[in-house]
């Protein structure tokens, strides 16, 4: 039985991949046309949460740091952002922020403090203390 469960898990990731990759179009379409919020809302909706396989997660990461790395307008983006989606978008900059890399740690980060501002420290405490959802 424990196999049949893997397997399962493993169609379910190819699955999430296959809707990752369609989803990655639809945002390099959307950032061709300057349209940068809508790429991150796209990026942000759907984000596979509950997936234990990290390929589903780094590969939709991946999704979300282009959108994220194209945004110059941080506070409108927040305007243009509904509350809602404030939660993933903080659990998203703190897995750049484990990157490492310079130019995404400095966006998280420009991000981060403004979103801060915007959705206070609870953000920070829903994002961190969440341990079944994570990106």
């Amino acid at each position: 039985m424990a196999g049949a469960a893997a397997y399962a898990e493993a169609d379910n990731a190819e699955e999430i991949i296959a809707r990752i990759e369609t989803k990655s179009q639809k945002i390099e379409s959307l950032l061709k046309q300057y349209k940068h919020v809508e790429a991150l809302k796209t990026a942000l909706e759907g984000s596979p949460l509950k997936t234990l396989d990290e390929r589903c997660k780094s590969a939709n990461w991946i999704v979300v740091r282009k959108a994220i790395m194209a945004i110059k307008d941080i506070d409108g983006m927040l305007n243009a952002l509904n509350a809602e989606y404030y939660d993933i978008l903080m659990k998203y900059l703190y897995r750049g922020l484990s990157t490492g890399d310079e130019p995404t740690c400095e966006q998280c980060l420009m991000i981060h403090e403004k979103l801060t501002a915007r959705a206070g420290f609870g953000c920070i405490l829903r994002c961190l203390g969440d341990t079944t959802n994570t990106v």
